[in-house]
This record gives structure tokens, sequence and C-alpha cells, in this order.
């Protein structure tokens, strides 16, 4: 089962790689240094990065808000294909 980070410490993640960036020669070392200090894996930071420049507009991607929305309405289209699965099955 995958390792439930606390949101305040993916946000502070996320800003502190936003933030050092310039510091390093490329982002993966950025990346490297602060999942280390911050006790994350890397790829989960950079997967956070990622999403943090889509939200903000700097990359092209389905935001947060619309990753919430699509997964609302697929639990919603589940449950309404169980139901008429169950009526059909009524007639």
């Amino acid at each position: 089962m995958p390792k439930v980070i606390d949101e305040k410490v993916r946000a502070r993640a996320v800003r502190l790689v936003q933030e050092h960036r310039g510091e390093y020669p490329t982002l993966s070392k950025a990346l490297e240094a602060v999942a280390r200090q911050e006790g994350v894996g890397k790829e989960s930071l950079r997967r956070w990065v990622n999403q943090a420049e889509v939200d903000a507009g700097r990359r092209d991607g389905v935001t947060s808000v619309e990753l919430e929305e699509i997964k609302k309405l697929k639990a919603e289209n589940k449950r309404l294909r169980e139901d008429v699965a169950i009526l059909k099955a009524a007639a």
C-alpha cells in the first residue's frame, strides 16, 4: 500500500524544489536533494512538481480540479450502470 504523505509536506517539498531549482545543475539533482531532505520518494516528488506546474498553467495537462471531477464522474457512471443492470434484471 502506498505511503500517505501529508499535504503540508507535499506542498513544502514542491515549494522547495521550485525555489531552489536554480541552485542545481539539473531538475533531477534538485529533486534528489529535496526528496532526501523531506523524506519522500524522488519520483513522487517529480509527479507533485509536474502536477503543480499543470495547476499553475505552466505545463499542459489535466489540472487537479479536473482530475477530481473526472474521478467523481467515473464513480457516478459506475453507480448508474449498476442501477441500470439491477433494473434490467428486475424487468
